[in-house]
């Protein structure tokens, strides 16, 4: 490749000199280029769309190759890039799907509702553009939701469920006050309100830039996106759907979480085909950015419990 971009500035060096004309030269060096170039973006990964249910266009990439594929959905306010440290390792030996569901990243942002079905149709879209015949979801926070939701729209390839620091109650009780007073700072001042929010969440040993990248990212969101995607994920908790949606999926899940907060087996187990969990000790929210190697060998442990059907009954 070295050669090849060589060629074409001294094919740019030879055209200056003769005065501004275009030889043949350069048009071969160009097209030596494109051609190289656009090989090393295709093995790369190069962004892609499909459209969602409603026609909302979603942003994807693809990478690597193996089954079955591997969809990587991120969590409220976020996008694909929370997931840059997992590509690279589980791109080796499969499939890799990053998606930015409606709303967020590069995908579009016309909807009146962020609901958790119209993410779920998020993911079924992008998985149906990829031909992927069986996938392994993993969901990041709210992305454990979206997940759940994209199982139950594609029950014959959907083959398994992976949530990250997700997830750890079902069953949890919440209440209209309690979602009230979640979201009183976010509608004082979204900004600052997302950053407190979300600081609650990062341990005191995240890196300093990674620390602020995260808060400043995240407190970046679009507020009526952000918002409406916050209030229809937990109203599902109010309304107990969470449950409801679980008892439908027949496949394992498994989470790996960090240990903020505790872990409902028995409630999970209640509705869930099959559940378990990997817990890394002492990690935070956000444990596939700070954590990345330890994740990485707890989420392949993941997805081969998956495989097998590990997840205790």
């Amino acid at each position: 490749m070295e050669n090849a971009i060589k060629a074409v500035f001294n094919s740019r060096n030879t055209w200056l000199l003769s005065g501004g004309k275009f030889p043949t030269s350069l048009v071969g060096g160009f097209f030596i280029l494109w051609l190289v170039l656009g090989t090393v973006q295709a093995r790369a990964g190069w962004p892609q769309v499909a459209f969602s249910k409603d026609g909302t266009p979603i942003s994807y990439e693809v990478f690597g190759s193996g089954e079955p594929t591997l969809v990587f959905v991120h969590g409220w306010s976020c996008d694909a890039r929370y997931w840059r440290a997992q590509v690279p390792y589980f791109s080796k030996k499969h499939r890799v799907v990053t998606l930015d569901l409606a709303g967020h990243g590069h995908s579009g942002s016309a909807r009146s509702r962020y609901a958790m079905k119209s993410f779920g149709e998020d993911v079924k879209a992008v998985t149906d553009a990829t031909g992927s015949p069986g996938v392994i979801l993993i969901g990041h926070s709210m992305g454990g939701s979206v997940i759940a939701e994209a199982a139950r729209l594609m029950p014959d390839r959907a083959v398994g469920l992976i949530g990250i620091d997700t997830l750890e109650n079902i069953e949890y009780p919440l209440t209209r006050e309690e979602f009230d007073g979640m979201i009183a700072p976010l509608k004082a001042d979204f900004q600052s309100g997302a950053r407190q929010f979300v600081e609650g969440m990062l341990s005191p040993q995240t890196e300093v830039r990674l620390r602020e990248w995260i808060l400043s990212d995240m407190s970046a969101a679009p507020p009526a996106v952000a918002m409406s995607a916050m209030k229809e994920m937990m109203e599902q908790y109010i309304s107990g759907e969470p449950a409801k949606i679980f008892e439908e999926i027949r496949i394992p899940v498994v989470c790996v979480n960090g240990d903020l907060w505790p872990i409902n087996y028995e409630a999970n187990r209640r509705h869930m085909f099959s559940f378990d969990a990997i817990v890394l000790k002492e990690a935070d929210h956000f444990l596939m950015l700070n954590r990345v190697e330890e994740f990485n060998r707890a989420l392949e442990k993941a997805i081969t419990m998956v495989r097998k059907g590990r997840g205790r009954k």
